[in-house]
């Protein structure tokens, strides 16, 4: 029977010269993360699907692990087009490999023989032509780690700026700065997954905390749109300490990168947590605010936070944007993106009008999908 690598193997393309370079005879430098693996010939890289083969660097190409239509505020993304419809894909495949993963499917497909999610055959321009039809505004790549699949992101992102649509990453932010000025020219949003403020933590799953803070401030320095996501999870990273420092980080890269706490709940392989409380939510977000951060949200918990899923002027505390989970129950911003009350600028990035929302929940492209 082929296995899955077997089959990935044969959807990819030679990697972009400015994320690999030979450091020996027959051994490559691959810098699509943050890993920076030194690869031998026939031998795969920490993510195992960027492999060397005959000297040359193959990579992800052809093909998606999964198509969903998420409100852009499932990113999360609050301060950016709220209310549009995110067309999201992803491909096989992580560099990290935490234990409660709720993408293992896709992200461990590689390591788990329980994680199957077959590839599907894809084209990049009928994937934006897909996304346009469905009146998508924004085009994600998600799901799994879009970092070490950032060539194939790059060709369907072309494409979709050239019809007018946003486009973005949702990513552990493992990256490396050849990788970030590679997709930069393509990119609008980039929402970070900051796990942990401990690079103890980092290494049990598989990572460093050093390159995801050097990637916020890269992002950030670069003009990219960034918003930052913390999962609250109970005795691993919910420590006051560790709050305190990782905001005061956030804070200390700019005070109005949105910062959004959210729930864990037990997934995966891990179970021995309790899930997140409202009540530990609010707590970071307090320390947060405190700490200088202005947009601070609390997510996966709908209706039990307070005010913490709405957005508010920072100068005049005014209601822009209100909502519920997803759903947007109001929008109050002006054409250019400030307070209607104070005339305060609202950072992020904005439509010149609120475009109505097409789903306040995630959905599977109705019909047959085309996308070949």
């Amino acid at each position: 029977m082929t296995s899955l690598a077997q089959v990935l193997g044969d959807r990819t393309a030679e990697a972009a010269p400015e994320l690999v370079e030979a450091i020996s005879r027959d051994r490559l430098r691959c810098y699509a993360c943050g890993h920076e693996c030194p690869i031998p010939e026939g031998a795969a890289g920490v993510c195992k699907v960027r492999f060397n083969q005959g000297g040359k660097l193959r990579v992800p190409w052809g093909y998606v692990g999964g198509i969903q239509c998420d409100p852009i505020e499932k990113k999360p993304f609050f301060h950016a087009r709220p209310g549009a419809l995110a067309f999201s894909f992803g491909m096989l495949g992580c560099d990290l490999h935490c234990s409660y993963c709720q993408n293992w499917v896709t992200s461990q497909a590689l390591r788990d023989p329980h994680a199957v999610a077959p590839p599907i055959d894809a084209d990049p321009a009928q994937l934006v032509r897909e996304a346009v039809r469905l009146d998508a505004r924004v085009v994600v790549s998600t799901y799994n780690e879009p970092l070490i699949t950032s060539e194939w992101a790059v060709e369907i992102f072309k494409h979709a700026r050239a019809v007018g649509l946003m486009t973005g990453f949702v990513s552990n932010g493992n990256g490396t700065p050849r990788v970030l000025d590679f997709i930069r020219p393509y990119i609008d949003l980039y929402k970070v997954d900051l796990k942990s403020f401990d690079d103890r933590h980092y290494r049990s799953l598989g990572g460093r905390l050093e390159p995801i803070l050097q990637t916020i401030r890269a992002l950030h320095g670069m003009g990219v749109w960034v918003e930052i996501v913390t999962l609250l999870i109970p005795g691993f990273n919910n420590s006051r300490d560790e709050i305190e420092r990782l905001t005061s980080f956030i804070a200390g890269v700019s005070a109005d990168i949105p910062w959004h706490v959210t729930a864990f709940h037990k997934d995966y392989r891990m179970n021995d947590p309790e899930n997140t409380t409202p009540e530990m939510l609010i707590e970071a977000a307090t320390i947060a605010q405190r700490n200088g951060l202005r947009y601070v949200y609390a997510g996966n918990i709908p209706g039990r936070v307070g005010d913490l899923e709405n957005t508010r002027c920072h100068h005049c505390h005014a209601m822009l944007v209100e909502r519920y989970g997803y759903f947007i129950r109001a929008y109050r911003l002006t054409a250019d993106g400030s307070c209607p009350e104070c005339g305060t600028g609202i950072p992020g990035r904005w439509a010149r009008q609120f475009e109505g929302q097409i789903a306040a929940t995630p959905f599977l492209p109705g019909g047959r999908l085309r996308v070949i």
